[in-house]
Parts: C-alpha cells; sequence; structure tokens
C-alpha cells in the first residue's frame, strides 16, 4: 500500500537539520558555490600530476568541437600515432569528416532495414519505440568504425577538411532524424500494404539519394582520388598521387584490423567473463563488420591495455566520463568529488548495480597514451581526449586507476595480447545476443 509522507515525518526531519550545527555551514557553502566546488577535495590534483613512467609522445590533441564524435576521433587518433611515427608527421591528423560522411548515410540504411525487420510489430512495441527515439546519432564504437573503413578507406584531413556541420552536427541530427521517421512511416506503411520486393527497393533508394544528398550538402561529397602532398617533420617535401581511400589506409596505415578486438568488463550477472557478446540492432554497415565484445575481469583488462602500451602503441578505450570528473583540470580521480561527506550519505554502487540500474554506461571515448605503474602495478593513466588543448594539461587528462576501475567499460587491444584461452574464445565463440537497449550497446 502507498503511504504519504506525514507532517511528523518532515517535523522530524526539520528538526534532526536544526540539531546539526554544521548545516547551515554546508547549506550556504552549497547554495553559493554548488555541490560540486563544495565536494571538491583539492588533494586530489597532487596525486593525479601528469608524470608516468610509461608516456608515448602522441603529439598535439584533436578537436571534435560541438559533435559526438569521440569514438572516431579516438580511433583515427591511434591510427595517425602509428602513421604519424613511420612518416614523421608530428601534427598530421585523418580526415573525421570523411567518415562521419560515410557513418551517417551507412546509419541510414541500418536504420532502414531496422524499420523493415519490425514492420510487423505496433508503433507501441520497445523495439520500435527504441529505434524512432533516436534514427540515428553521431556516437558509435570501435568495430562501426572498422566497417566503415573496411569498405571506403579513410583519406588525411587536408583532402575532406571539417565543415560547418561536422563541427557542430546538432542541426544536420535533427533534419536527418526527421527525415528517417518520416521514412520509417513510408516503409512499415508499404510493408502493411503488402507492397512487393521491388516496390520496396525502389522506396529505399530513393530515399537513400535523398539522404546522400542531404550529406553532401552539409558535409561535401567525399572523394573518391587524391594526391597525398606534405612535409615531414624533417622539412622533406613528399607528394603521393593517385591515391584512393582503400590504397592511402593499407599504404600509410597497414594494419589488418581483425587484429583489433573489442574488450570490456561489466561485472553484470547476465555477462559471465570469458565470453563474446554482440548487441541486437547495434551497428552501421549492413553486411559490414559487427560489433563483437569479449568481457573479462578488470585485472584482465587493465594488463592487456598495459601490454599494449608497453609495446609503444595507444589504446582506444569508452568510460563514462561524465562520473566524478573534473573537466577543466582534465582529472578524472573517485577521490576528486566527496560528496557522502558532504551530505552524510552513502551514494556508493557497485560497477554491476551502476550498469543495472541506469547510473552509468558508455558516453565518450579516448586513448591510452601512458601509465604510471609502481611495484608493476597502475596507479594512474595519461589520456588523450578530443576537446582541444583549453582543457587538461594541453588537452591530456589524468585517470586515477580507481577511476578505470570503475567507470571504464572498454577497451581495443592487438588480440596478439591475449592468454591463448581468451584468444581462441574470442575468435571462435558465437556471441551472445544482447537486448539493443543493454548498456554494452551504449555509443561514446
Amino acid at each position: 500500500m502507498s503511504k504519504e509522507i506525514t507532517a511528523d515525518q518532515t517535523a522530524r526531519y526539520q528538526q534532526a537539520l536544526a540539531s546539526d550545527a554544521s548545516a547551515k555551514v554546508i547549506e550556504r557553502a552549497v547554495t553559493h558555490q554548488g555541490i560540486l566546488a563544495t565536494a571538491a577535495d583539492y588533494a586530489s590534483e597532487a596525486d593525479m600530476s601528469p608524470v608516468f613512467s610509461i608516456d608515448l609522445d602522441t603529439g598535439k590533441v584533436a578537436n571534435q568541437k560541438q559533435s559526438g564524435r569521440c569514438w572516431m576521433f579516438a580511433a583515427l587518433n591511434t591510427m595517425r600515432h602509428h602513421l604519424a611515427d613511420l612518416f614523421k608527421l608530428s601534427d598530421f591528423e585523418l580526415s573525421q569528416n570523411y567518415t562521419y560522411f560515410w557513418d551517417k548515410f551507412e546509419k541510414a540504411n541500418y536504420f532502414y532495414e531496422n524499420v523493415l525487420a519490425t514492420a510487423d510489430q505496433p508503433t507501441s512495441s520497445r523495439k520500435v519505440a527504441f529505434l524512432m527515439t533516436t534514427p540515428q546519432q553521431d556516437g558509435g564504437q570501435w568495430d562501426m568504425l572498422c566497417a566503415i573503413i573496411e569498405k571506403y578507406g579513410i583519406v588525411p584531413k587536408s583532402v575532406m577538411p571539417e565543415t560547418y556541420n561536422s563541427s557542430k552536427s546538432n542541426e544536420l541530427n535533427s533534419t536527418l532524424n526527421l527525415k528517417l521517421r518520416k521514412d520509417a512511416t513510408i516503409l512499415r506503411q508499404l510493408v502493411a500494404d503488402k507492397a512487393s520486393d521491388d516496390e520496396i527497393a525502389a522506396a529505399k533508394d530513393k530515399m537513400l539519394q535523398e539522404d546522400y544528398r542531404i550529406l553532401a550538402f552539409t558535409l561535401g561529397e567525399p572523394v573518391s582520388e587524391f594526391d597525398f602532398e606534405y612535409r615531414d617533420d624533417d622539412k622533406n617535401y613528399h607528394i603521393d598521387k593517385g591515391l584512393t581511400p582503400k590504397t592511402f589506409f593499407d599504404k600509410y596505415v597497414g594494419w589488418d584490423l581483425n587484429d583489433y578486438v573489442s574488450i570490456i568488463n561489466a561485472p553484470t550477472a547476465d555477462k559471465p567473463y570469458n565470453h563474446t557478446y554482440t548487441v541486437e540492432m547495434l551497428g552501421n554497415v549492413v553486411g559490414g563488420r559487427a560489433v563483437k565484445h569479449l568481457n573479462v575481469s578488470i585485472e584482465d583488462f587493465k594488463q592487456l591495455a598495459i601490454k599494449q602500451l608497453q609495446a609503444g602503441q595507444s589504446v582506444w578505450f569508452g568510460c563514462d566520463v561524465g562520473q566524478e570528473s573534473e573537466r577543466q583540470k582534465g582529472i578524472m580521480d573517485t577521490k576528486y568529488y566527496d560528496k557522502d561527506a558532504l551530505f552524510n550519505v552513502d551514494f556508493s554502487m557497485t560497477k554491476a548495480e551502476k550498469l543495472d540500474y541506469g547510473e552509468s554506461l558508455m558516453t565518450h571515448a579516448m586513448v591510452l597514451t601512458g601509465v604510471d605503474l609502481v611495484d608493476g602495478q597502475p596507479t594512474k593513466w595519461k589520456v588523450e581526449n578530443s576537446w582541444g588543448e583549453k582543457v587538461g594539461t594541453k588537452g591530456y587528462f589524468v585517470m586515477s586507476d580507481a577511476w578505470l576501475d570503475k567507470y571504464c567499460y572498454q577497451v581495443v587491444v592487438n588480440k596478439q595480447f591475449l592468454p591463448a584461452d581468451l584468444k581462441t574464445t574470442q575468435e571462435t565463440e558465437e556471441p551472445t545476443v544482447l537486448a539493443p537497449w543493454d548498456p554494452m550497446g551504449a555509443l561514446a
């Protein structure tokens, strides 16, 4: 039976507060400064000094500006680090706008296929409602960028630079989502009217042509062939003519993307460790690389990242960046804000509880470029962000090991660093399919 709050209860709460000598002091501080500033423990800053025993030199940070392309920036950053070392191009960037164009275009097609697959369900069904809430967005995951690169390649930023709409994506996203929802009404009606496969295919083809036009007008049309002209760090001039986006990737990055796999730490009861998982309706390229996660313990999770850093290669990772982090100073540390002491309330939840109860999920992707090992154990990590140089230490953040334990959910590592049994599992096990709204399907 529901119970209302009584006057006696309120009076008791008021009396308890009145008897607390510190209550008014705390009230004045919080009402004037806010919760975070009052709860901040600046002793954390000394512990989070940006000095690391393993520290990769990865040059200037990039800036995703007012867009949600962190996953794309982080992935392309790991590739440009490799390219910059090989060809002496310290401040070089790959075109985030090029991969952004094709991701948007492929997401439209992916959405249409999911609309058709669920057309027999009412609009009130959870899956249809999930699709219509956000038909497409800027976010993504590592495997989704691999699917784009495998199909379309990549290009230097100089070949397809940023536009107003790639750097400030709100207008483009709202326009595309309006268009996709409208298209969904047409496709669902065609299915309801028992239209032929050819009629549905013709309707979808017209929709995709319109989508391409919108993207070309807002992001510019992608190049199919180009010359790569540059001066290296030694001031030597180079020009490489007649490249395609795929030949550029093969020649200047040269990775086998199948070697790089997604490792997650999701300590929830429905995801036993040392098994693989995928997420229904998560992806972008129909027929392309699927999202596949290998779930491991936090100890294995960190050791894999450390091994890759020790080998001189940066690590893409996904986390819940807004939790217990100070953006301007670039500090992510569970000791930075002490809300428990401020309010005399126990806010603690386990990592599993935060995932199960909607308190946390992956919201942002960045790059690990260093770690501080003391007696062989990590104490803090160096993080390359994509928010420009005005935050953190010229754009680099410091993350405590405790923060990683609590809020990091995904790393991407070369499978050569996996133990033999986990490598076999990752390569051969058919992944368990998770619901579309599972937190491991969150887009960074």
